[in-house]
C-alpha cells in the first residue's frame, strides 16, 4: 500500500489531528539541528551494540522508505556516515533508531535526516542479522511496514498506513483553523475568546 508523504505538516499537528496513541515517548532527537522526516516505514528489529541489521536493512529496504530501527536504546554508534551514504544511494529517506549514532557533523553535510535515542561512539559488532520487514513497537507505539513515520524536532508519530488518508486531511483542517486563529490574534482578539475559554474554568473549545 502507498503511504502519502507527511505533507509538511509537524508532528505536533498530526498527532493532535490523528486522535490516536501515535507518539514515540520522549527521547528520540534530531541527530542535526533542523532534520525533518516523513515517509513509509521499513521496520528493523536488531541487537543492541550490533549493527549487522541496518547494513542488511539498507540493502533490502524499498527505495522512498524510511529505516525504522528498535536497537533497544543501545548508546553505540550503530549508524554513521558510510551507512547514511550507503542509504542516500540507494534513496531510503532517512532513519529513526531506538539506539546511538555517531557522525552526526557528516549527517548533517549529507542532509541525510536521522532520528535517535544517543549520540555515542562506542563500536558495534556485526554479527546479528537482524529482522526486517516485521512489526516493531518503538517507544511505545507499534509500527509496521508502510506505516506512515513523521519525524521534526518536536518527536516521532507513526500513523498506521490505513489512517494515514484520515489523519492528514484532518490535518490540513487543522491548519486552516488554526490560521483562522492566528489572524483573530493579529487583530487583536484573545485566545480566550476565539478558543470560547473560561477564565475561571474549562468550557468548550480546544487547541493548544
Amino acid at each position: 500500500m502507498r503511504v502519502p508523504h507527511g505533507g509538511g505538516h509537524s508532528t505536533a499537528t498530526l498527532y493532535e489531528a490523528s486522535g490516536l496513541d501515535c507518539a514515540c515517548a520522549r527521547g528520540l532527537r534530531p541527530a542535526w539541528p533542523g532534520a525533518r522526516l516523513a515517509g513509509p516505514a521499513y521496520p528493523i528489529r536488531g541487537t543492541g551494540g550490533d549493527n549487522l541489521a541496518l547494513h542488511n536493512a539498507v540493502v533490502a529496504a524499498p527505495p522512498g522508505h524510511v529505516l525504522v530501527a528498535d536497537l533497544q536504546g543501545a548508546a553505540c554508534g550503530h549508524w554513521g556516515e558510510v551507512l547514511a551514504v550507503a542509504a542516500q544511494a540507494r534513496g531510503l529517506l532517512g532513519l529513526v533508531i531506538d539506539g546511538g549514532v555517531r557522525d552526526v557533523t557528516e549527517l548533517a553535510r549529507l542532509r541525510f535526516p536521522v532520528f535517535a535515542s544517543s549520540v555515542a561512539v562506542f563500536r558495534t559488532a556485526k554479527d546479528h542479522p537482524g529482522l526486517l520487514g516485521e512489526p516493531i513497537v518503538l517507544r511505545g507505539v507499534p509500527v509496521a511496514h508502510g506505516d506512515l513515520i513523521v519525524a521534526d524536532e518536536d518527536g516521532v508519530v507513526c500513523l498506521p498506513a490505513a489512517e494515514a488518508g484520515r489523519v492528514l486531511a484532518l490535518a490540513d483542517e487543522r491548519v486552516r483553523a488554526e490560521e483562522r486563529i492566528l489572524a483573530g490574534l493579529r487583530a487583536g482578539r484573545t485566545t480566550l475568546e476565539l478558543y470560547d475559554l473560561s477564565p475561571s474554568g474549562p468550557r468548550g473549545g480546544a487547541g493548544e
